[in-house]
């Protein structure tokens, strides 16, 4: 279980992570020191698994964004691994989950248009063994879309 002070300075580096060791520190209440020591302890357990800079796509160029849910035939232990290791290998597919119901898996995919997306299923997708379903909800709107755990201080 995270302290409370923990849990504020996850807070504080969900919103910004860019701020100085000392900045971090006056948000949130502590030495310089303590925060660094705090902050290094959560990078060294795992909890802080990394740094990065949140890209808006659309910008970016990937103008198409699609939910895709995809079924296996059958629950083969070599098609469940080789689909999970071809997923991994394509940054198109920004996260996987494995779920029931359903989907076997639930892919969120990011492409710059319809053409890439029709190249990346028939490409890659529809070429796995195994799958036996593939549906593709295209994203209209973003309406929420944040990274940052919802820390209760």
């Amino acid at each position: 279980m995270l302290e409370t002070r923990d849990r504020r300075l996850l807070a504080e580096l969900q919103r910004d992570s860019r701020r100085t060791n000392q900045e971090l520190a006056e948000t949130v209440g502590m030495s310089s020191s303590a925060t660094w020591r705090r902050v290094k302890s959560l990078e060294d357990s795992g909890v802080i698994e990394r740094y990065t800079a949140i890209v808006n796509a659309r910008k970016a160029g990937f103008g198409l964004a699609s939910i895709v849910h995809v079924s296996l035939a059958r629950h083969e232990q070599t098609h469940v691994e080789h689909f999970v290791r071809e997923v991994l290998q394509h940054p198109e597919v920004l996260e996987c989950y494995a779920t029931s119901g359903e989907a076997d898996f639930h892919l969120r995919v990011v492409v710059e248009d319809i053409d890439a997306y029709n190249a990346f299923l028939d490409g890659f997708i529809f070429k796995l063994p195994g799958v036996s379903q593939v549906r593709s909800n295209i994203v209209l709107k973003e309406i929420k879309a944040d990274t940052a755990l919802p820390f209760k201080l």
